[in-house]
């Protein structure tokens, strides 16, 4: 199969104004996107690609900031290398080491993870995957139940393995997601993470200690429901994938009105991530 890259070129824009676009190629079928000085990469499959959905999604956007792209078609025999040569290594604080299989291992790291992504959301690169990384870190998952909610490459899941999870529900509706989840979960001897390809009909019917769900404030609100069901009381749920403003005091009320108790969020850029109890 064959990818189109396209480069987007956005001048003095925000942030946020940039993850707006990511936003919105997401949603028709882009599914790996790399930061660059002039903006950033985007890719999509040739099968997938479809120019004039793009220009009617972005159109929106032009009397906000100035932004233009260029397309090129990259042959599947390429796309191993241009991945390999974007993805680094990255760490969390001095506890974990996230690296792809082609780079060395850093035994010095408590956790190690090994993370192919291919096509799929979730290297730790993100700044909501790497605050969620975060705040995991300050929370006892030894012998608990976990649900990874738009679990992606499956990262979350696994780091709440290595920290002593024992039983880990992974769900994404991402057919390629759901794919990478497994796979990466066997690169990481992973014994406990059970994968399932849906939205939140494919949740468990059991109860959860601990809920990490990174993926779009559209999607949390919709789930929220959901998640308070699954949660133990006195559990705890982190959430993230949306911006501190206006979004985290939506979420937070959205998620009082299921009991659902905001606790602490992180701030990165202005992307959030945040901490609530039942």
């Amino acid at each position: 199969m064959n990818y189109y890259e396209l480069h987007f070129t956005l001048i003095n824009a925000e942030n946020y104004q940039q993850d707006l676009l990511i936003n919105e190629l997401a949603d028709i079928g882009f599914d790996t996107f790399q930061e660059a000085d002039f903006g950033f990469k985007a890719y999509v499959s040739e099968s997938d690609f479809n120019k004039q959905l793009l220009d009617e999604r972005i159109a929106a956007y032009r009397p906000q900031f100035d932004f233009n792209y260029a397309i090129n078609l990259v042959p599947q025999q390429n796309w191993n290398e241009i991945w390999e040569s974007s993805f680094e290594p990255i760490q969390i604080r001095d506890k974990v080491f996230v690296r792809a299989t082609f780079h060395q291992p850093r035994p010095e790291f408590p956790v190690e993870i090994v993370i192919d992504p291919k096509m799929a959301f979730g290297t730790g690169h993100h700044e909501t995957t790497s605050m969620m990384m975060d705040l995991m870190l300050d929370t006892d998952f030894a012998g608990k139940n976990v649900l990874d909610m738009g679990c992606g490459t499956g990262i979350l899941a696994i780091l709440a393995e290595k920290l002593g999870a024992t039983g880990i529900a992974a769900v994404d509706n991402d057919l390629g997601c759901y794919d990478s989840t497994i796979e990466n979960s066997q690169l990481n001897s992973c014994s406990h993470i059970k994968v399932f390809c849906g939205s939140k009909e494919a949740i468990p019917y059991e109860q959860f200690d601990i809920i990490v769900a990174n993926i779009n404030r559209n999607i949390l609100l919709d789930q929220m429901d959901r998640y308070a069901w699954v949660l133990k009381p006195g559990g705890t749920i982190f959430l993230s994938g949306f911006y501190e403003v206006p979004d985290l005091e939506i979420i937070k009320q959205e998620a009082a009105s299921y009991g659902l108790n905001y606790v602490s969020h992180k701030k990165m850029r202005d992307w959030v991530a945040a901490k609530f109890n039942k």
